[in-house]
């Protein structure tokens, strides 16, 4: 057997030679921040915020946002919300901004929620889009027209740049819109994959579905420019028996839309795209997962479709962490871990983000397979094939921050830290990944935490010819 080598691409050498140098150099436990931030409680904006004004004009769309609507990346599907009328569901979008001569027709829906109807919602599909080119497009044809534009992804392929924005549990606080505010002043963002639990509707009496309405004239400045790919979390599952309500995703459902269908999935609630470089897999921490449900079914036959020499990164998308070391939710995760952990170690996921917990996490390369009931093995252990779980869900709700966490610190655990913030995760080539984590506090250059990520595909053919 020969000896092992790391060979680092030339134009990251340096730089990365003093990253790993600092990572060796504090390998011997996982760190707890030493940041304290301020004791405030989270307090949700009035409705009369500026951040949630509705736009001018007679029936004007408001609350627009889009998503991939493909698996590829040559569909997008485009949704907004009129009030007075349901008036025209059509797209007229192009790459020339004064002329916008293609045109795509959807279709609207609306609902009731106990005392609540909401507006028209409109949701379009436009397909057959080239890939990395700007697009403009207009909605509200015939009466209020607003205008918008978005970027394709590029054409998947093993060494395509992508940089991913990582937001979760955002809410609609001040934290929230600090939140939101810092991630727009990072520019790198491509498209953001938010893990799940989006206004926090739930949280009012009878479950205020005018909250949803606010929450999406909220994020419109971000999610009608660029691609959010949505999970769905505990806090759309909408479920209020006591008062008539008895159909789960109620609200989230007609509201945000996703191409699960394109992957070959039955419910809105689990499905994958690829961008650029990237294979991104989204679970329902809240639909059955069970053995031989369609949930596991779906991902029995989603991991083997996986072509790592085209999409080499592999990540995963959920809403219950299955590696949490606060004592908030601790453990929610634990029968899906049990269930799904060891296909992540065969098919080498490169990465995993949650949300659920208030506060920021990441862990080391762990896995807890090894348990049967002779050898009583039920630690995580160090793992090179299993993926950094991540948890992101810091982004500002009402509910706060998670303070308390479990001591002594585990030992999967790297780093740890209660406050708000988001993170990027900058795809380089089919080798090297940068990650950042950026709390709200600091610039928006400024990483709180960061890690090379050396992609676990290549690293094991990497390995294996060097043997």
């Amino acid at each position: 057997m020969g000896r092992w080598r790391w060979r680092v691409p030339r134009p990251l050498g340096p730089l990365l030679a003093l990253v790993l140098m600092g990572i060796v150099n504090s390998c011997d436990g996982g760190l707890t921040s030493s940041f304290v931030r301020k004791v405030e409680k989270t307090i949700d904006m009035p409705l009369d915020s500026d951040v949630f004004r509705v736009p001018p004009g007679y029936n004007a769309p408001q609350q627009v946002h889009i998503t991939q609507g493909d698996q590829d990346g040559t569909a997008m599907i485009i949704s907004w919300v009129t009030e007075d009328e349901p008036g025209s569901s059509k797209v007229l979008y192009g790459t020339d901004e004064d002329k916008l001569d293609l045109s795509a027709e959807g279709k609207y829906t609306r609902y009731k929620f106990y005392n609540y109807t909401s507006g028209y919602i409109h949701h379009c599909e436009i397909k057959n889009l080239k890939h990395d080119t700007k697009y403009y497009y207009a909605v509200g044809i015939g009466h209020t027209v607003r205008k918008f534009w978005f970027t394709t992804p590029p054409e998947v392929g093993p060494d395509v740049p992508y940089t991913f924005g990582l937001i979760g549990d955002l809410g609609q606080s001040y934290d929230s819109n600090i939140t939101l505010t810092h991630y727009e002043s990072n520019p790198r963002g491509q498209a953001v994959l938010f893990v799940g639990d989006l206004s926090y509707a739930d949280n009012y009496p009878f479950h205020d579905n005018v909250r949803w309405d606010t929450w999406g004239r909220f994020v419109e400045r971000s999610a009608a420019y660029q691609p959010w790919i949505w999970t769905a979390g505990n806090h759309e599952i909408d479920y209020v028996p006591d008062i008539g309500e008895t159909v789960p995703f109620k609200p989230y459902r007609h509201r945000y839309h996703v191409p699960y269908k394109s992957s070959g999935s039955i419910a809105p609630f689990w499905y994958s795209v690829k961008m650029g470089s990237a294979h991104v897999i989204v679970l329902a921490s809240y639909s059955a997962y069970g053995k031989y449900s369609p949930q596991y079914k779906w991902l029995e036959a989603e991991f083997p479709k996986v072509d790592r020499s085209k999409t080499p990164w592999l990540i995963v998308l959920m809403h219950a962490p299955w590696y949490n070391s606060y004592n908030y939710h601790y453990m929610e995760g634990e029968s899906m871990r049990v269930i799904y952990e060891s296909w992540f170690v065969k098919y080498k996921v490169d990465v995993v983000f949650a949300g659920h917990v208030h506060a920021y996490e990441r862990s080391y390369r762990v896995s807890n397979i090894a348990y049967n009931i002779v050898n009583g093995k039920c630690e995580p252990v160090p793992d090179e094939s299993a993926p950094v779980y991540i948890t992101i869900g810091d982004a500002g709700n009402l509910e706060g921050l998670a303070t308390n966490m479990t001591e002594p610190q585990p030992s999967y655990s790297a780093f740890r830290e209660s406050s708000f913030g988001h993170a990027i995760f900058d795809i380089k080539n089919r080798t090297h990944a940068y990650y950042t984590w950026h709390r709200n506090q600091d610039g928006n250059a400024v990483a709180a935490d960061s890690m090379w990520f050396y992609n676990r595909y290549w690293k094991a053919a990497e390995e294996i010819s060097d043997m």
